[in-house]
């Protein structure tokens, strides 16, 4: 009914929170995305879902602000969230948020583990909280009854999770007075799980996207408050699309805070619904039995971990860039186990 917010309206906490803050936004650079449209932005009637694509005739590129400085510019409502993530895909959301003006009141991340020859390594996002100055976390497990009872005591009114790693438990989702929310690689229901960017370009897939979706007890199966989609590069390998998937995720994010209480979140098509489970080193076989496009989409999937090899008489020689040639897999840059990477040639014509 018009008129009527849902529960998780920002109405319901009491009133709009304001902010004084001097803080000056961080520059950063634009989505990279060529071109976007609102196809169904906020109508006054029904349930709605803001969904941006490529395609539209706003096509021509034009000079424009960073997406953090025109809404920190213009915002009057700033929220207290708890931010949950670990891995580099986080770090842009959690500085959106940050630059946005938005009180992140705690940051929850992995704990540090052992890396390359027993040095620790820090999670990314935890790197990125400490030079931001913001307090963080790293449990075990997040369902922990002590990390529970922490987050009711901060009284968050929204959490937001990106690439944490864990299953958020029912205990913590039912603690945030606007509830929790998501920045998921894919667009969903495609392609749901740990992987999901290796996955689309595994499945040969021209596009893909972010989405921003409210999360419940099921693996990324809540209802979705916006998506944005961009064409996949022809030659765009795991790296570069994961950076820009992850810039492209922080401006959506904020521009779907900044106007929450005027989406009603859309159900998923279950039925549609792919996974995209973790990538194993398996998965980066290659064999005499795939053909050329299957090997460059391995070649561009697996980077950089677990990366896609080759069986040669001096082991297995990692590929790292390739180009399809008629019906042949032509590998471009290799590298053997312990070496520099080389030219294809160089290496394989020695082995």
């Amino acid at each position: 009914m018009r008129g009527t917010k849902p529960w998780w309206s920002r109405a319901a906490i009491g009133g709009a929170r304001k902010c004084a803050s001097s803080r000056q936004a961080s520059p950063r650079a634009p989505s990279s995305t060529r071109s976007i449209t609102s196809t169904a932005c906020f109508s006054s009637t029904g349930s709605r879902i803001w969904t941006l694509c490529a395609g539209s005739k706003s096509s021509r590129p034009r000079k424009r602000k960073p997406p953090w400085r025109r809404l920190r510019a213009k915002a009057t409502t700033f929220l207290r969230i708890v931010f949950a993530g670990t891995a580099a895909f986080a770090v842009p959301s959690l500085r959106a948020l940050y630059d946005a003006g938005h009180d992140v009141v705690l940051v929850i991340t992995q704990p540090d583990r052992p890396g390359n020859r027993g040095r620790v390594t820090l999670p990314p996002i935890k790197v990125a909280a400490q030079e931001l100055g913001l307090p963080v976390h790293q449990p075990e497990k997040i369902r922990d009854p002590e990390v529970v009872e922490r987050l009711r005591d901060l009284n968050p009114d929204i959490m937001v999770v990106v690439a944490y790693g864990q299953i958020i438990p029912p205990s913590v989702l039912s603690i945030p007075s606007l509830g929790v929310v998501n920045v998921h690689a894919s667009l969903l229901p495609r392609h749901r799980g740990a992987a999901p960017i290796a996955r689309a370009i595994l499945a040969g897939d021209r596009e893909t996207g972010v989405t921003i979706m409210r999360m419940d007890e099921q693996l990324d199966h809540g209802p979705i408050l916006a998506t944005r989609s961009t064409p996949i590069g022809e030659r765009e390998d795991s790296v570069a699309l994961t950076a820009r998937l992850a810039e492209m995720g922080a401006e959506l994010l904020v521009e779907t805070l900044d106007r929450l209480d005027d989406i009603t979140g859309v159900e998923q098509n279950h039925a549609k619904a792919t996974l995209a489970p973790r990538l194993s080193r398996e998965d980066g076989e290659l064999g005499p039995d795939m053909d050329a496009n299957e090997m460059d989409r391995r070649v561009r999937a697996l980077q950089p971990w677990p990366g896609a090899t080759l069986p040669t008489p001096r082991g297995r020689v990692k590929v790292l860039s390739g180009h399809v040639q008629g019906e042949r897999y032509v590998p471009d840059v290799v590298q053997l186990p312990g070496k520099k990477p080389a030219p294809a040639k160089q290496v394989l014509g020695d082995a």
